[in-house]
């Protein structure tokens, strides 16, 4: 009769081992398919040059538009004056547009302007007549002329829908801010700095793309696909093998 326990204690130990792990490939089933698809918490990731474009048109608002209108008071010409008025409005509606896709994406954007900003309009603020002329125009180009070419990068990689929307909105505002800054006849084209220029090549161009991705999102649904396909298989046939052996 021991035997016959013996065996009995076997066969009820393989058949639970077979029952836990077919639970075990169900479960898998039921999760790792899910994980292929799922999306991040929170909704599409936005990646470093996205969060660049966003911070820098905020930025630029935060100090353009008092520069604006400083320029729209204390000008010395009436060209300055129009002009300071016109980009200190057009800032405050490309502001509100930045500001209502940061809330919409849940990012978080500069309250006020950087060190260097605030540098700017003291400069300004310290300067009259001609002189004060000079430097709002000259301080001013240099700035839309940086943040010009990034929104052309941004809008050509990013993923998101309501970026690419604020880059078109943007370069709108800051190509005319630059062609009225210009008009003026006060921009010194000698000293604008060059231009950022990816190098040549197919590895200069795999680069920037590599550059402008971000970081990646989530897991390759092939990967996880694949883990599962082996796990599943794997499972199959240590099932078969312990049913058969009992």
């Amino acid at each position: 009769m021991a035997p016959l326990r013996s065996a009995h204690r076997r066969l009820g130990t393989r058949t639970h081992r077979a029952a836990m792990l077919l639970i075990a490939i169900i479960a898998a089933v039921g999760v790792l398919p899910g994980m292929a698809v799922a999306a991040p918490a929170g909704g599409q990731q936005l990646n470093a040059a996205d969060m660049t474009l966003l911070n820098g048109v905020r930025l630029a608002g935060l100090w353009e538009m008092p520069a604006g209108q400083m320029a729209a008071e204390k000008g010395q010409s009436a060209k300055v004056r129009e002009i300071g008025a016109g980009i200190a409005g057009e800032h405050q509606k490309l502001d509100q547009l930045t500001v209502d896709a940061a809330n919409k994406l849940g990012a978080s954007i500069p309250s006020e302007p950087t060190a260097e900003q605030k540098g700017w309009l003291a400069e300004m603020q310290k300067a009259s007549g001609a002189r004060f002329d000079q430097i709002f125009v000259t301080r001013l180009r240099v700035a839309h002329g940086k943040i010009f070419p990034v929104i052309g990068a941004v809008r050509a990689s990013t993923r998101d829908a309501t970026i690419r929307k604020l880059c078109e909105d943007a370069n709108a505002f800051v190509q005319h801010h630059m062609q009225m800054l210009e008009s003026t006849g006060l921009v010194r084209w000698p000293e604008l700095p060059p231009a950022a220029l990816p190098a040549p090549g197919e590895d200069g161009l795999l680069a920037a793309a590599s550059a402008n991705s971000g970081p990646q999102v989530g897991v390759s649904s092939t990967v996880v696909w694949l883990v599962f396909l082996a796990a599943l298989g794997t499972g199959g046939i240590a099932t078969y093998r312990m049913l058969r052996r009992t």
